[in-house]
């Protein structure tokens, strides 16, 4: 798959192709579609079903369908299958997982501020706290179409719940192939450097390189995708670090509200490292400007600049 698609696309690709060897597998949508969902519903319309803009009941019937013994894919709109229907998740998901063994997997597709001119209503910047929150999820969020597609293997091998957060337009592809290794990990090293580390997850990994090329004549920066927020190796990622002065997290949602930067900061306490570690994410408020996403991004204090001239003061101050 060499010409970019959405991170959606890629999945359910393999998805489809997956159906055609596995009875198993059934596919539930909130009334959201796309071009390759198309193909799944013509191909399987016995497994396939679309519950209408009813988030709610998707989880209900996922969950009903699981403990049949299904492996089941629920799609919708991603502050729709996170925050409409938490206790759903919380109950018939993270609960449930808790005595019986069931594989549902959250497709929510529009993270941080991909729907650019939808608004605060369709941009999702809690759920990457909301879902930390629920025991016995894991949680995926990929930064490009390749990882996104290989995560097909973690959700029908992988029991239990997990969230799969999508960027909803077409990105760049960071890597030309997935590492297989990396995969296993939950994490790549995409730059290498030996000043400072900026770990990042999602659309914010592209921020990231970006951040690195402009400092590398004055830092040297590696840049580390997170897209395993769960289940990542947690002793390779803290050697991968060791040496560094700084290390940043980078996250396309709200700072200080249990994200990203709880997720490292709590890692590099736990280790007792005495690194400097900053957390940047965003603004914790509601804003209704309009404009790309990048300009969005510089409002709230996760843009390319915003963030250029952040790294480089903590260096200065180092």
């Amino acid at each position: 798959m060499n010409n970019p698609v959405a991170m959606r696309d890629a999945l359910l690709k393999k998805v489809l192709d997956a159906m055609h060897e596995n009875e198993q597998i059934y596919f539930v949508t909130a009334d959201f579609g796309s071009p390759v969902l198309d193909h799944i519903r013509s191909n399987f319309p016995s497994r396939f079903v679309n519950v209408g803009v009813a988030e709610q009941n998707l989880i209900n019937i996922s969950s009903g369908l699981a403990l049949e013994g299904y492996k089941v894919f629920t799609y919708a709109i991603a502050p729709f299958i996170t925050m409409r229907c938490f206790e759903q998740l919380r109950v018939n998901l993270a609960l449930l997982s808790e005595v019986r063994d069931i594989n549902v997997n959250l497709i929510g597709v529009g993270a941080g501020y991909s729907y650019v001119v939808s608004g605060p209503t369709h941009q999702c910047y809690e759920d990457i706290s909301l879902i930390r929150s629920l025991p016995n999820f894991k949680f995926y969020s990929p930064s490009d179409q390749h990882t996104a597609g290989a995560l097909i293997d973690c959700c029908l091998e992988q029991k239990g719940p997990k969230y799969l957060r999508f960027d909803a337009q077409v990105l760049p592809a960071l890597r030309e192939n997935v590492n297989m290794t990396s995969m296993r990990d939950g994490f790549e090293i995409l730059r290498s450097g030996t000043d400072g580390v900026l770990i990042s997850t999602g659309y914010m990994t592209h921020t990231a390189l970006a951040v690195a090329q402009n400092l590398s004549e004055q830092i040297d920066l590696m840049v580390i995708d997170l897209f395993a927020l769960t289940d990542f190796n947690r002793l390779k990622l803290l050697e991968s670090i060791t040496g560094k002065l700084a290390v940043f997290s980078l996250e396309e949602g709200f700072s200080n509200r249990g994200g990203l930067d709880a997720l490292i900061g709590e890692l590099l306490k736990t280790a007792r490292t005495k690194l400097t570690f900053e957390g940047i994410g965003v603004r914790p408020g509601y804003s209704f400007e309009l404009g790309t996403r990048q300009e969005l991004h510089e409002l709230v204090g996760i843009g390319e600049n915003t963030v250029t001239h952040h790294v480089k003061d903590v260096f200065d101050i180092l």
